[in-house]
């Protein structure tokens, strides 16, 4: 008998360890925000199959990194997932079941494919917080092999990982110890806010403030105290009229993170909210 795939609840996540929290079924859940009729059961089985087709070929070699090679093969050759790079803030990139249908994706939800998929194989496959373009890791004898799942799970040598780190780094490439730690696993928490701050950005940009309203606030739902998504959310609640949830968020938010750059500029704003006098446009 199969066992249908349930979807965690957003009300609580927050109290669930980074290591136990689900990263399919709470990636479906920020999707079923958006298609409320989505079935979970689908999706799951969808990734079961892939992995069902791999299990023989990739039992049959004993190296990670020609096993992942194998399934690198399957999703991006022969199944034809690949990167979006014609319409990349498409939201429809970040939400999975969007990315299982179409298979096209950003890097963070091909990425979200490839953990799943390698993992439900029995390979140590994890995310890397890349600056610029998510990436994915796996352990390797003399250390880690970096692959680009935005294009067909390429590796990465570290020439090339120095390049890509330097414009976000003022220009500088970092040395070997920086470069170590931003090529840290992420956790199953960092890889979902990661997707929630993408549909924000999205939606911000298109002033779909309902959206990016909700973005935020499935952030707090992860991690109630983060600071930049009180902000987001209140900013948001702001536009959308909504003055007392705009009131709260942004003094909750200047009260976590006095010395912000922004708090001169929203103090003034809570003090027009405050006092009634505030616009919206």
């Amino acid at each position: 008998m199969h066992q249908r795939f349930s979807l965690p609840d957003w009300t609580d996540l927050a109290g669930v360890d980074d290591r136990e929290l689900p990263l399919l079924g709470t990636a479906l859940l920020i999707a079923r925000d958006e298609y409320p009729q989505l079935d979970a059961d689908l999706y799951d089985t969808m990734l079961q199959s892939h992995v069902e087709h791999l299990r023989d070929q990739v039992d049959s070699v004993d190296q990670w990194p020609q096993k992942m090679a194998a399934i690198n093969r399957h999703l991006f050759d022969e199944i034809g997932y690949s990167g979006d790079s014609e319409h990349y803030y498409d939201p429809r990139n970040s939400y999975i079941n969007e990315v299982f249908e179409r298979r096209l994706g950003n890097p963070i939800s091909l990425a979200l494919v490839q953990i799943e998929v390698a993992r439900r194989l029995g390979i140590p496959l994890d995310g890397v917080s890349f600056p610029g373009h998510f990436l994915v890791r796996l352990p390797v004898d003399d250390g880690v092999l970096v692959m680009d799942p935005f294009n067909r799970g390429r590796p990465l040598d570290e020439d090339e990982l120095r390049q890509r780190a330097r414009p976000h780094l003022n220009g500088e490439a970092p040395d070997d110890r920086a470069l170590f730690q931003i090529l840290n696993p992420a956790t199953h928490r960092a890889i979902l806010m990661r997707v929630l701050r993408n549909l924000h950005g999205v939606y911000a940009e298109r002033d779909d403030w309902e959206r990016a309203a909700r973005s935020a606030d499935r952030l707090l739902r992860l991690q109630p105290d983060n600071a930049d998504a009180l902000r987001d959310r209140g900013l948001a609640y702001l536009k959308m009229g909504y003055q007392q949830g705009a009131r709260n968020d942004l003094a909750r938010y200047l009260q976590l993170n006095p010395d912000a750059q922004d708090s001169g500029p929203l103090r003034e704003r809570l003090v027009e909210l405050s006092s009634g006098s505030m616009r919206t446009n």
